[in-house]
């Protein structure tokens, strides 16, 4: 029944080590086709821009150490070195805090909510009662901290922070033109920022240029077909790319030749997208500058002020749901040792009642079935407190203590290896 988180984030891998680790949807689906095939119970990766997690239930096998040999085949190298490992409550409390905005490193950032959500999606196939329960109670979560805290109210995102931080190179960004490379959530709150920052007209350039006239026509920019929109770089101000491609897509030989026709206007290129959709190698060209979003730390620092005074009334209610959430996962633990402990108090009941039949072979089968009775009674009677306390300890934090002691009084434990150890192998052989 262990709950555990293994993962690496920002807070203690860079950009380049984040980057190689990150799993595409199809690259979490075959991860975990593998760790349930190495005994793994359930399973969901969480990979985003700041961050890659496992998080699993173990099964026979080791969760953390096949989720670090997952992440160590990418980044060739031991990914434990930059990551953590969390389990059973601290793991519940963190994917809270993860989905509430709260680890981000925006924090309050509202775009983690649907990518914490997506990747539960995404992972159904590998995920059971524990984890759904966990993802739906995170969701929960993070709804209630936007409602009833103002952590996520005016928080900045990605997207506004690199925006923010172009402003850098050109003091204010009214009048300039922009080009958005990417038409997914974060490049349409790129276009909301740009628009309320003045930018006097914005292109939309993406593979699937239906998409791109889509989300172009929603904010008034214009939509161009992706081959033909290296054409406009010589225009524009400022190129934004937020594109999920699994490579750069923005190399030099695209921007240099562009270079000559703006004279000494800067370009300032903003990469948000993991894996980079910008080849560092641009930022050394001449009176371009980029940025990756490793470099929106000092802009994200500067709006944390705000929203500092709301954190512990929403760790407080992550406290809260991480115990109610564990209560239940106790509750998951009770019920099979109700059940294991009827049972085996059944086969106790059978045969102690047949080895008394032997010795009153005088009596009716009236007289019989009432013996029957009265075993049967007897025994529901002496089980039912046991039964109710276990699932009432369940119910108030206490469960798994409670529990593994029950496994130990009742000799739970034993009778399962009884059953399916090597003298129960046996005697099935003989059969």
């Amino acid at each position: 029944m262990a709950l555990i988180v293994a993962g690496i984030s920002h807070r203690g891998a860079s950009l380049d080590v984040r980057e190689k680790v990150s799993f595409s949807t199809a690259d979490a689906r075959r991860a975990l086709d593998a760790l349930r095939e190495a005994g793994m119970r359930e399973g969901v990766v969480l990979s985003t821009c700041n961050r890659t997690e496992f998080y699993l239930v173990e099964g026979e096998a080791d969760g953390a150490a096949a989720a670090w040999r997952a992440m160590s085949e990418r980044l060739g190298e031991d990914a434990s070195a930059y990551g953590y490992v969390k389990r059973d409550r601290d793991a519940a409390a963190h994917l809270f805090a993860v989905a509430s905005g709260m680890d981000s490193m925006v924090v309050g950032e509202a775009q983690i909510h649907g990518q914490v959500r997506d990747a539960w999606e995404h992972s159904r196939a590998h995920s059971g009662a524990m984890l759904n329960r966990l993802f739906q109670t995170a969701l929960q979560v993070s709804g209630r901290i936007r409602n009833e805290t103002s952590i996520m109210r005016g928080a900045a995102s990605v997207s506004s922070a690199a925006v923010q931080l172009s402003k850098k190179i050109f003091g204010s960004l009214s009048g300039r033109r922009a080009m958005v490379l990417g038409a997914g959530e974060m490049a349409e709150l790129a276009l909301e920022c740009l628009a309320s920052e003045g930018v006097r007209a914005a292109i939309v350039a993406n593979r699937t240029y239906e998409r791109a006239t889509e989300v172009a026509s929603r904010h008034g920019a214009v939509a161009v077909h992706y081959d033909d929109c290296w054409s406009q770089l010589s225009d524009v101000d400022l190129l934004l790319c937020s594109t999920a491609a699994p490579h750069p897509i923005v190399l030099v030989d695209h921007i240099r030749p562009t270079l000559a026709a703006r004279g000494d206007r800067p370009l300032c290129v903003l990469d948000i997208a993991l894996p980079r959709d910008v080849d560092p190698a641009v930022g050394d060209l001449d009176n371009v500058f980029l940025y990756n979003i490793d470099d929106l730390q000092a802009v994200i620092a500067a709006s944390l002020e705000n929203r500092r005074a709301n954190l512990p009334t929403a760790e407080q209610l992550i406290s809260g749901e991480t115990e109610r959430y564990w209560d239940w996962v106790a509750g998951l633990a009770a019920v099979p040792v109700v059940t294991d402990l009827r049972s085996h108090m059944e086969e106790v009941r059978a045969r102690e009642v047949n080895e008394a039949m032997k010795k009153l072979s005088h009596l009716s089968p009236a007289d019989r079935e009432a013996v029957e009775q009265l075993s049967r009674s007897m025994m529901n009677k002496f089980l039912h407190e046991p039964s109710v306390r276990l699932k009432t300890a369940a119910a108030n934090g206490r469960g798994l203590g409670v529990v593994d002691a029950a496994r130990y009084l009742f000799g739970l434990e034993r009778k399962k290896d009884e059953t399916s150890g090597p003298a129960a192998e046996s005697e099935t052989q003989k059969k």
